[in-house]
């Protein structure tokens, strides 16, 4: 019997795009593991092909236990609380740090290529994306729940003895990612805010910024999950940006959602100006709550990620907001 492939998070928004892209190319011997507390996340799974679906304590027990010694391919851990406002540290750090340890312990035992989920909250409010300490601080507990396990793997790197890749995840946006309430994409949250009100909701200026101009790497998901799988392919170990190398403002992603709307149905495209002006973009006053925890900026630095061997181009976000919305129309 082949191999398995084990996915962690396999239900939820990046997990279940990284099973579809597996899927794509012929993999269908997957463990999917996750958590469904929060049931409509199995939809996510519906189209694609698994070999068998594991809640993650029991598969947590299973592998500590020896059960798949012998019998994994590669581990992509995605499973993770990606909830910023999170204030529980113990469980954060329970579920996103410990549970990573186990399983990275695991992989380097059993030799198995071990790709997991970091991301850019890493950073917290600094300027410089390069994946060193020096440019290092998270603002929130989940931010330095991904930060303690990179510097773990930091330290482990040097013995690895099987490979180990981190991705640290900018802001991603695109489809199977419905389940995840406030913490959805600012793309999945402009959609539904122009089909139920018309328009669309953006900050007004804070921290420097003008209206809507706060800016952040939006990275396709379908490019996610290719960086993942090419990888998983060349077994080059580190740890690594992953978003386009562009800031954008959150007005482009307005601009991109209201025009793939309107082409829809059958109106033209327009301007920023003509969208404020006729009301289709309104800006809000910034949340007193966002104050001191909010990143204004992040563009990630793709030097190690080019250097790594990843050459394809990503999608603007013009591309993959057009995309999605397709997606979300049942296109």
């Amino acid at each position: 019997m082949s191999l398995y492939t084990i996915v962690t998070g396999a239900a939820g928004f990046i997990g279940s795009n990284i099973v579809r892209a597996l899927n794509d190319r012929g993999v269908t011997n997957i463990i999917a593991v996750d958590n469904l507390k929060r049931a409509d996340k199995f939809k996510n799974l519906v189209d694609c092909e698994i070999s068998d679906y594991l809640d993650k304590e029991e598969f947590l027990h299973m592998t500590e236990h020896g059960i798949f010694d012998g019998s994994v391919e590669a581990v992509l851990h995605e499973g993770a609380c990606s909830d910023t406002m999170e204030t529980d540290g113990h469980y954060m750090m329970e579920n996103n740090y410990r549970y990573s340890l186990v399983l990275l312990d695991w992989c380097q035992e059993q030799d198995v290529p071990f790709l997991y989920a970091s991301s850019a909250a890493v950073y917290g409010g600094g300027r410089v994306f390069k994946e060193e300490r020096s440019h290092e601080g998270p603002l929130n507990v989940y931010g330095y729940s991904k930060f303690l396990f990179d510097q773990i793997v930091r330290r482990r790197l040097p013995e690895a003895t099987a490979p180990i890749t981190g991705f640290r995840y900018f802001n991603v946006y695109g489809p199977r990612e419905q389940h995840k309430g406030r913490m959805a994409s600012v793309a999945f949250h402009h959609f539904n805010q122009y089909r139920a009100e018309g328009k669309v909701k953006l900050f007004e200026g804070y921290d420097g910024y003008g209206n809507g101009e706060q800016s952040r790497d939006f990275v396709y998901v379908e490019d996610v999950a290719k960086v993942n799988l090419h990888f998983l392919d060349s077994g080059v170990s580190g740890i690594y940006n992953l978003g386009t190398g562009r800031a954008q403002p959150f007005n482009d992603v307005a601009v991109a959602t209201v025009n793939a709307c309107r082409a829809d149905e059958g109106k033209p495209a327009l301007t920023l100006a003509e969208m404020v002006a006729q009301g289709l973009v309104e800006y809000v006053a910034f949340p007193d709550a966002l104050k001191g925890k909010y990143q204004s900026f992040t563009q990630a630095d793709l030097g190690n990620l080019r250097a790594a061997g990843y050459k394809d181009e990503f999608n603007s976000v013009a591309q993959g907001v057009g995309k999605y919305v397709q997606t979300l129309l049942g296109k």
